[in-house]
């Protein structure tokens, strides 16, 4: 998608030159096309993607469904600008700045600060790591007392590249099964996944009222897709967190889903404790929180993930005596 054409379009935006192809490409995303791009005022990172049209899926009327179209590129771009300057206003861990977004020549484009890593030479190995988790645990803690009065966010954004529904809700029972859970399961319903997975899946949907009745979280600012390749040490051995599905839930759900993938080290979650220490049951929890995504790869990615989603919801209800 690259060319002379698109360099200087998206020179002109930013008001400067850039090279007319990029350096080289940043590899480990799966969705868009990502790139380091010098310029006349050092190297950006610059994601490419197809423009395209939405195509809309509405949902039963049930309580919490809401009709949902897929996000256009620009929109879906737009959601990430939006959920990094919101973390950035929270002035906890660093993000990226966005430099600009737009659409150019049937590309839709979002071009952001180039994060300079520390060389191999200087990266101190263990102890740097171990220094760079706790200061990462000690700031998520602080980002996440940024609050608001309701669960949710401002906007729709995207987890991967399903749409994830923001709309506010007081009731953060209510805002998960509805806006997270259930929106998954239909989904899979939709892809083929049906039986076992929706007959246990609904069970749980009508046990979590009991379940979480004694747990009440405040609505914190979470980054809200946190596993291990969306986080990275800056030069001055700083964390860096990107690529964030942003919106106001409980802290716990952050948490969960370092643990999903790995990628976090103990000093990350001592020193997070240490600031703020989670509530007694978020061992449970986290295989809550955690099923979000697991769906959500199960939707994207296909049946691989079957076995772990229901191997989740059953220890779930399980847990619940069911």
């Amino acid at each position: 998608m690259t060319s002379d054409a698109l360099a200087t379009a998206i020179g002109e935006s930013l008001g400067m030159r850039l090279c007319p192809r990029p350096a080289g490409r940043v590899h480990g995303g799966s969705i868009n096309e990502c790139y380091r791009w010098e310029s006349d005022a050092g190297p950006i990172f610059v994601k490419l993607a197809r423009q395209r049209r939405p195509s809309h899926d509405v949902h039963d009327d049930s309580p919490g469904d809401a009709t949902s179209g897929d996000l256009t590129s620009g929109a879906t771009f737009e959601a990430e600008a939006a959920g990094l300057q919101e973390l950035e206003r929270a002035n906890a861990v660093r993000v990226p700045r966005v430099l600009g977004l737009g659409s150019s020549l049937g590309t839709a484009w979002l071009a952001l600060e180039w994060i300079h890593r520390p060389t191999a030479s200087a990266s101190g190995g263990s102890r740097a790591s171990g220094t760079a988790d706790a200061l990462l645990g000690e700031q998520l803690a602080q980002q996440h007392r940024t609050s608001r009065p309701a669960f949710g966010w401002d906007r729709n954004n995207t987890i991967g590249s399903t749409p994830q529904l923001n709309d506010w809700n007081e009731n953060w029972i209510t805002f998960w099964r509805e806006r997270r859970l259930r929106y998954q399961l239909h989904l899979a319903a939709r892809n083929g996944y049906g039986g076992r997975l929706q007959d246990r899946g609904a069970t749980l949907l009508s046990q979590l009222d009991d379940g979480l009745s004694s747990h009440h979280p405040a609505p914190s600012l979470l980054h809200g897709d946190l596993w291990g390749g969306n986080r990275l040490t800056d030069e001055d051995g700083q964390p860096v967190i990107f690529d964030p599905a942003v919106y106001y839930g409980d802290r716990e759900a952050d948490i969960a889903m370092t643990h999903l993938f790995g990628g976090y080290g103990k000093d990350f979650y001592a020193a997070y404790e240490a600031a703020w220490p989670r509530d007694p049951g978020h061992e449970v929890r986290a295989d809550l929180y955690n099923l979000y995504h697991v769906l959500n790869h199960l939707n994207l990615f296909g049946g691989g993930y079957l076995r772990q989603a229901a191997g989740m919801i059953d220890r779930l209800l399980a847990a619940a005596g069911r």
